[in-house]
C-alpha cells in the first residue's frame, strides 16, 4: 500500500473493516442479516406520515434530521402479518439504489461476522417465494441468519415512486 495516496487507503481500510459484517435483526423467530454497508444508523420508531398510493408494506415517510426517509415494514414486506409496534422496535436505516429507506424490525440483535465459507446458497423454492429477498445463509455456530438482498426489497418502480417523494 505504500504508493497508494492516503485517501485510497483509508477507502480500502474501511472496505476491509465491513467485509463479512452483517447487522442482525429479528422479525418474529427468524433472525435476518444485512451487510453493515448498507446500514447508515439504527434509530426508534418516529412518528411516520402516511402517503397515499404507496404499496402497503411502505408505511410512509419520516423527517430525519430535515431528510425525508421513507418506511418499510419489514414484516409486511414479506408477506406476514402485521404486529403492533413496541419498546423493542427499531427503524434500521440503509442505503439502497441512491435511496434511504428505514426498515422497521421487531429488534435489533448485534453486529457480527460471517466468513464468505459460512454463508450458502437459500434453497430454490420457485420464482414467487420469499427466497428472492434472501441472498444467502450465513452458518453461526448452532444457527443460520437469513442474509438480506438488499437491493431486491424494493422493486425498481417502487423506488421511483419513492425517490419523487
Amino acid at each position: 500500500m505504500e504508493d497508494v495516496p492516503m485517501n485510497e487507503q483509508t477507502e480500502v481500510l474501511e472496505e476491509d473493516t465491513q467485509k463479512d459484517k452483517f447487522l442482525t435483526f429479528t422479525l418474529g423467530e427468524e433472525c435476518y442479516g444485512i451487510e453493515i454497508r448498507y446500514v447508515t444508523e439504527i434509530i426508534g420508531l418516529q412518528p411516520i406520515t402516511e402517503v397515499p398510493e404507496l404499496p402497503e408494506y411502505i408505511r410512509g415517510i419520516i423527517n430525519l434530521r430535515g431528510k425525508i426517509i421513507p418506511i418499510m415494514d419489514v414484516r409486511l414486506r414479506f408477506k406476514k402479518s402485521f404486529r403492533e409496534y413496541n419498546d423493542r422496535t427499531c427503524v434500521i436505516v440503509i442505503d439502497i439504489k441512491d435511496l434511504s429507506i428505514g426498515l422497521i424490525v421487531d429488534s435489533v440483535s448485534e453486529v457480527i461476522s460471517i466468513l464468505e465459507e459460512n454463508i450458502v446458497n437459500p434453497p430454490e423454492m420457485g420464482r414467487n417465494s420469499q427466497n428472492r429477498y434472501i441472498k444467502g445463509i450465513g452458518k453461526v455456530e448452532n444457527s443460520v441468519k437469513l442474509l438480506l438482498d438488499c437491493d431486491k426489497l424494493l422493486k425498481d418502480d417502487d423506488a421511483q415512486k419513492l425517490e419523487n417523494i
